[in-house]
């Protein structure tokens, strides 16, 4: 690609040196692929985004595969301890991350501190419900015979989010599945990289072991086709369209892998008779123009 001309104000007081994380390790750009990383508002560059290779691709397979075995082995306890520590250094850094989430997403500064504290809640959720994961005990016909049902982590993780909510979504993904006791190499949007990166360093600096995650950028086809083609990866987790969604389902079938698909949707909003219509208008338009329409949720009739 060609040299883009960055704004010093911009990408060194207010963005951030992106970078890959792989296998524990922050990977500069090098030699690799990259893509700029543009303001919404402006359309200025501010970033250069690395593209990780095949080979970083299977480097994070191979850390995902090596680092199941200890973290399904974390004690649920232990797993929650980290994943709390990560949401209060989310916490502690509020303006910092929001400020970058407004910077390369274009949500208000508002809207980007109210994403920034539900997701550390979502974090810290998750930290909380994994020490829940109960197991069941089956009545049976047989005399003396019992059956039971036990919960284990389904393995390493590959996971896809999008850029409407470039805190939240990769919090819901990596709480999941940390919690749970599985690695996770997650592919966020590329256009809202660094508030996903603060993400990743929040949960890092809490402590978590070397390869559990894995936050990798590039081509979107070329990084799902490599990760779900692995037999490594146990379980797909995307948010996004339909369209992409049915692609993915069908590279996840060949190696018989769970999916958890949350797809697009087309919202309607009801008004019935008996309503207070000045009460439905007002909670229609902060509805319909929260985030600039960019939810999933938003009404669309």
């Amino acid at each position: 690609m060609s040299a883009i001309e960055m704004s010093p104000a911009t990408s060194a007081e207010s963005y951030a040196d992106l970078k890959l994380l792989i296998a524990g390790e922050w990977t500069p750009l090098g030699n690799r692929e990259s893509e700029p990383v543009l303001n919404p508002a402006t359309g200025e560059c501010i970033g250069i985004l690395p593209h990780a290779s095949k080979a970083d691709l299977d480097r994070a397979l191979d850390a995902a595969e090596k680092a199941y075995p200890v973290w399904r082995n974390t004690s649920p306890q232990d797993r929650g301890k980290i994943l709390k520590r990560a949401a209060d250094l989310m916490r502690e850094r509020a303006e910092h991350i929001a400020r970058i989430a407004t910077i390369e997403e274009g949500k208000t500064i508002h809207e980007s501190r109210f994403e920034l504290n539900f997701s550390a809640d979502v974090i810290e959720w998750f930290a909380e419900e994994g020490r829940r994961a109960y197991g069941r005990v089956l009545p049976q016909r047989m005399p003396g015979v019992r059956m039971t049902v036990l919960k284990e982590p389904v393995g390493p993780v590959a996971a896809f989010a999008p850029w409407n909510f470039p805190i939240g979504n990769p919090c819901r993904k990596l709480g999941a599945a940390l919690a749970a006791g599985c690695p996770c190499i997650i592919k966020p949007a590329e256009h809202t990289p660094a508030t996903a990166l603060e993400v990743a360093r929040a949960l890092v600096d809490a402590g978590l072991p070397k390869g559990v995650i894995s936050m990798v950028f590039g081509v979107p086809s070329e990084v799902s086709t490599q990760l779900l083609a692995s037999p490594i990866i146990r379980k797909l987790s995307f948010t996004g369209s339909t369209r992409v969604g049915k692609q993915l389902m069908k590279l996840a079938a060949d190696g018989m892998k769970r999916t958890t698909l949350e797809l697009g949707g087309h919202a309607p909003v009801l008004v019935f008779d008996d309503v207070d219509v000045d009460q439905v208008l007002d909670l229609s338009v902060v509805s319909k123009f929260r985030n600039a329409g960019q939810v999933c949720i938003s009404p669309t009739r």
